[in-house]
């Protein structure tokens, strides 16, 4: 057997195999039509494992320089619905603008493989930026999807430790973006009569959305960090405003209260929120055959709680429960769901593994 056997707790369903370990890995992906699952990590280096053999390479062509500081870092991975044909693959990171302001980025370039241990990216090109950069090193969120008809690029932005900016929407932060692949701002926008940045806004008053993903069914869901209290999973809806940082269920750091929603606040409510918080850093919506009766359930990988939280929705978003809370020895970071029903799972360290979940 290809990667080394993992022992989990006995209570849990899975069966673990690790595929090595990486320098906190941050994104992660499957690559289509291949066994090889491609990782970000947080320092700035991609690799990838070519999960048939075991091999690990690396990836050029990324960006010259992220900043990695706190929460920053090279991040997301996405590859392009027509990649077959188009090799295209998107990456996110933070970046530093000038003197100690940083922003988060995303840009695009075709993938090719010289090797089965090299792999380079061909004119990565720059396609979306936060309009605004603070010195702050925290909330850059930049996790991206493409809508289930391939059409839209979708990227969550964090509002960067700032709060006000999430219910301004003259800026892109604390916000869902809604892009055409090349990223300019999609037609039919809620605001795009409004011009840049707003145009790009699907929806907004966000926080830390770390968990970004749309179900089998085309609902797309975003799980967003609180600040003491309030983890949050939302149903994105066009136009919406979730309510950061005027409403919220949890309290500021400083112990100030934040108000809770009412029925008549204006903002769209959370279906779930956790105090004290999960602490998601990934969210994955499961589809395939390996776990069947979890067909559409949000799979949520956490930080803080050192577990993978299984959340059933109703079929029509206006409800959803915790089905399952799977306790793991270490820090989860990111998810991901390969074409025949595994699940890989990345953990938060400097020596994290790289897992693939398998029903015990």
């Amino acid at each position: 057997m290809v990667g080394e056997a993992v022992t989990l707790d006995a209570s849990l369903p899975f069966d673990a195999v690790s595929y090595g370990e990486f320098d906190r890995p941050w994104g992660l992906a499957v690559e289509p039509g291949t066994n090889r699952v491609f990782i970000n990590q947080k320092g700035g280096a991609m690799k990838f494992v070519d999960t048939a053999t075991g091999a690990i390479g690396t990836v050029s062509g990324g960006p010259d320089e992220v900043s990695s500081r706190g929460q920053g870092g090279l991040g997301e991975i996405v590859f392009a619905p027509d990649y077959a044909e188009s090799g295209m693959i998107y990456i996110s990171w933070s970046e530093a603008v000038s003197g100690r302001d940083k922003r988060s980025v995303a840009a695009r370039g075709k993938l090719s493989c010289d090797s089965d241990t090299t792999c380079n990216i061909d004119g990565l090109t720059r396609i979306w930026q936060q309009s605004a950069s603070f010195p702050r090193d925290g909330h850059f969120a930049h996790r991206m999807t493409f809508s289930p008809d391939g059409q839209y690029l979708f990227i969550a932005s964090g509002d960067r430790q700032a709060k006000t900016p999430s219910q301004d929407t003259s800026n892109n932060l604390g916000a869902v973006v809604r892009l055409l692949p090349d990223g300019t701002p999609a037609p039919g926008n809620p605001f795009a009569d409004q011009g840049a940045p707003t145009n790009q806004i699907w929806s907004y008053g966000h926080r830390n959305p770390l968990g970004f993903s749309f179900a089998p069914d085309g609902k797309l869901w975003v799980l967003e960090h609180g600040p003491a209290g309030g983890d949050e999973l939302n149903l994105v809806e066009p136009g919406a405003n979730y309510g950061w940082p005027v409403r919220s269920y949890g309290e500021n750091y400083n112990g100030d209260p934040i108000p809770d929603h009412t029925p008549d606040d204006g903002f769209t409510k959370p279906l779930i929120h956790w105090t004290p918080v999960i602490a998601p850093g990934d969210m994955a919506a499961y589809s395939g055959a390996m776990f069947g009766d979890w067909e559409g359930d949000l799979l949520s990988a956490n930080l803080r709680a050192k577990s993978l939280v299984r959340i059933e929705t109703a079929a029509d978003g206006s409800s959803a429960n915790v089905a399952a809370n799977y306790r793991f020895p270490e820090r989860l970071r990111g998810i991901t769901i390969a074409p025949d029903g595994a699940i890989w799972v990345a953990e938060d360290a400097e020596d994290g593994r790289l897992l693939r979940l398998t029903p015990r």
